[in-house]
């Protein structure tokens, strides 16, 4: 036992001798390549198990043959380790530098995905360079969608703005001069355009207040029926100067907590837009119903439906569609400020096409208790 103990002592001062050289060198190539970090392992390794060996042998008063013999299987098994580490190096070197150029194309238009094969924590990191350069590529998408959006809405201001304006200093210089043929029909086509510019401004006031965040919400528990029995009286007036029937349908009274006057709002834009586009002697008919959790509120009209590669976009900034035409309010907003006004609610606005129209619909929560 004491001499098993001797050679244990031996064995541990040789391989920990080895062990605090190498530990040295590790720190002093801390910057250097993982190819030579894995030479050193593998060196300190062998080193450790030859220092360890060779010090038990002197101990031991082994034969200088049988030294000999030690040492050179030592010496092979440092070959053999340090070739492997070096090709192994190479290969985490290789699979590094994959990675950095993919981590150098990340958010480009070229990115490739890095190709395997890796250890499992390079192929995890590998993944998650791909996952990050997909959600850039999206942010992307939406950024170019947006922009679209901002040009189109400074056209269709800037169109919006240009028509009332010049026609109001048409009137304006036509009453100045005393040529108006009838100053009153003049001095109530002026109200009616400034009320017309007057509405583009809430609009834009609104929607700024929308993007920022800062929409106020007076917060109450009301009934649907209620909100869809305003909504419904004030859109009467433009339904029958349209020519168009409104309809309310299977309209619960599920309650909900949201500010009446916001959600009012919601429900007479969707109806504005929905009685805008819906042919004379047409029908738009609004239901409400509770699905689970949720109410949902719908608006379906009878414009002849939306082309499907416009569905996507009918709730963006400015958005009209292909075949619309200059409204006689607003600038295009009216369905920005209805998204932005119920995702406030934490609710979500949707659209899709029914036969001879098209249905929006607004999801709420239900009042809780």
């Amino acid at each position: 036992m004491r001499d098993v103990l001797l050679i244990a002592l031996f064995a541990f001062a040789g391989a920990a001798v080895a062990g605090l050289l190498g530990a040295v060198v590790l720190r002093l190539l801390r910057n250097r390549s993982v190819s030579v970090a894995l030479a050193v392992v593998a060196a300190v390794a062998v080193g450790a198990m030859l220092a360890g060996t060779l010090s038990v042998a002197r101990a031991m008063f082994l034969s200088e043959h049988d030294l000999w013999v030690v040492t050179t299987v030592c010496a092979m098994a440092a070959v053999v380790s340090l070739a492997t580490a070096l090709l192994l190096g190479r290969w985490v070197i290789a699979s590094s530098a994959e990675l950095t150029r993919a981590t150098r194309l990340l958010g480009g238009d070229d990115f490739t995905a890095p190709r395997p094969p890796f250890t499992s924590e390079l192929s995890a990191l590998g993944r998650e360079l791909a996952a990050t350069n997909a959600k850039l590529a999206a942010s992307r998408e939406r950024e170019r969608r947006l922009d679209a959006s901002r040009r189109e809405l400074v056209a269709w201001i800037s169109h919006d703005l240009r028509t009332p304006l010049a026609g109001l200093r048409a009137m304006a210089e036509a009453l100045e001069d005393g040529i108006a043929p009838d100053p009153d029909r003049y001095h109530r086509q002026i109200r009616t355009e400034v009320e017309r510019l007057g509405t583009m401004v809430d609009d834009l006031f609104e929607l700024s207040r929308i993007e920022s965040g800062s929409i106020p919400l007076d917060l109450a528990r009301v009934s649907v029926y209620d909100l869809v029995s305003d909504a419904l009286a004030a859109s009467e007036p433009l339904a029958r100067s349209s020519g168009v029937r409104l309809v309310g349908t299977e309209v619960d009274g599920v309650p909900v907590e949201v500010d009446s006057g916001e959600m009012t709002r919601v429900i007479v834009n969707l109806l504005a837009n929905a009685i805008r586009y819906t042919p004379a002697d047409g029908t738009v008919a609004v239901a409400a119903h509770a699905e689970a959790d949720r109410v949902v509120v719908s608006v379906t009209d009878g414009c002849g439906g939306i082309a499907p590669a416009d569905l996507p976009r009918v709730f963006d900034t400015g958005w009209r569609g292909t075949d619309a035409r200059t409204p006689p309010a607003g600038a295009g907003l009216g369905l920005a400020i209805v998204n932005g006004i119920v995702r406030a609610h934490s609710g979500h606005a949707t659209v899709r096409n029914v036969p001879g129209g098209c249905r929006f619909e607004v999801s709420l929560p239900v009042a809780a208790g």
